[in-house]
């Protein structure tokens, strides 16, 4: 083998050793193989094994390697970090923490929001304002300017690229939460196509489920999430915002998401399948301005949910690039916020490291003479 092979797998080694094996030669053939054709041993991992002892993902790549003698198969192993884990409090970033505690959504969002009347033409969450702990506000130009010594110009440009893709005009609502699995996917599948917000009506906290941070993959991180206690009380904020409320349904009166013009400000809202109630809510149906469905033409009449929301959301996507050009349609100031945000939200010593950036500037500001 070559050099470039840095590691052999020595269970699928002749045993007790490759140097005490004789060489065992392919049928037909005058090359020799080192292995022996006999089966591997299965391998198992203990699934109680914490997760902070595995910091890396592996993987085997195999490489062919072609020699004047012979041809023998490189396998090498490499090991990468997981670049977008989020660093926090692991139990905080769950999507079943977050959602069985409403504070720490609160918390997770930096920048100061508008109040829910203060709407204009278009929705947009967030003003041009964070607040410290000292009672001094700094714009989104100086908290980026601030961090901007303690992240890395790959960030950044992640940051950027992300946030250039971002639109709150089409927005996710999952209602009556079953499965924390299911919404964690949806949450995954949201940020990477661009939706930034994100809402959750009835979240079951009375329901134990497993850890599902490896579904989302971080995505929580970096949404903006709201919980709703009644699904009319969400419609009714949805709808001042200026959204349609488009809830997915299959009958008689649903309209084709191919049908839709989604350039329109757009409410998504995709319903859990369970035992007892299947789908969307009848309330639900009867507040909805429409009913859309995706054209099914198997056996089964419906998807899962997740799989369903990121149908609804990929489709929405391609439509509005074809109609505007771009999916991401965020003003130049919005962007400015929402990076802002993204940047206080990267790590945890992101709100010190602003604070002591509001306290030298206040110091160095000079006193007024009266």
């Amino acid at each position: 083998m070559r050099s470039c092979c840095k590691t052999l797998i020595q269970s699928s080694l002749p045993f007790p050793s490759l140097h005490n094996s004789k060489p065992y030669y392919l049928s037909n053939s005058s090359h020799v193989f080192p292995f022996l054709p006999r089966a591997l041993p299965s391998f198992s991992f203990n699934s109680s094994t914490p997760r902070a002892k595995l910091p890396h993902t592996f993987h085997i790549h195999s490489t062919a390697s072609n020699s004047s003698s012979s041809a023998a198969l490189g396998v090498a192993i490499s090991s990468e970090s997981a670049e977008d884990e989020p660093q926090d409090d692991p139990k905080r970033d769950t999507v079943e923490h977050l959602l069985t505690n409403p504070d720490d959504i609160s918390r997770l969002m930096k920048m100061e929001r508008r109040q829910q009347g203060d709407c204009e033409k278009r929705w947009f969450p967030y003003l041009d304002a964070f607040k410290c702990g000292n009672g001094a506000r700094l714009s989104s130009g100086d908290v980026l300017e601030a961090m901007a010594p303690y992240m890395m110009e790959e960030r950044k440009e992640r940051f950027r690229t992300a946030v250039k893709n971002r639109s709150y005009s089409v927005c996710l609502v999952v209602e009556g939460l079953n499965d924390f699995g299911n919404v964690s996917a949806t949450f995954r599948s949201a940020d990477a196509l661009g939706f930034q917000s994100v809402h959750v009506i009835n979240p079951d906290s009375s329901k134990r489920y497993r850890d599902n941070r490896h579904v989302s993959m971080g995505a929580e991180k970096w949404l903006d999430i709201e919980l709703w206690d009644s699904t009319a009380e969400c419609f009714q904020v949805l709808k001042s915002r200026g959204y349609r409320i488009a809830t997915t349904h299959v009958g008689t009166d649903a309209v084709s998401i191919y049908d839709m013009d989604w350039s329109c400000p757009t409410a998504i809202v995709v319903g859990n399948e369970h035992s007892v109630c299947r789908g969307i809510s009848d309330e639900a149906l009867g507040l909805s301005d429409l009913h859309c469905s995706i054209p099914m033409n198997g056996m089964v009449d419906s998807f899962n949910v997740s799989v369903a929301a990121g149908i609804l959301m990929h489709h929405a996507v391609c439509d509005r690039t074809s109609r505007l050009g771009r999916h991401g349609d965020l003003t130049a100031e919005e962007s400015k916020i929402l990076l802002a945000e993204f940047s206080l939200r990267h790590s945890k010593s992101a709100i010190s490291i602003a604070h002591e950036y509001a306290k030298r500037s206040k110091a160095s500001t000079p006193v007024p003479k009266l």
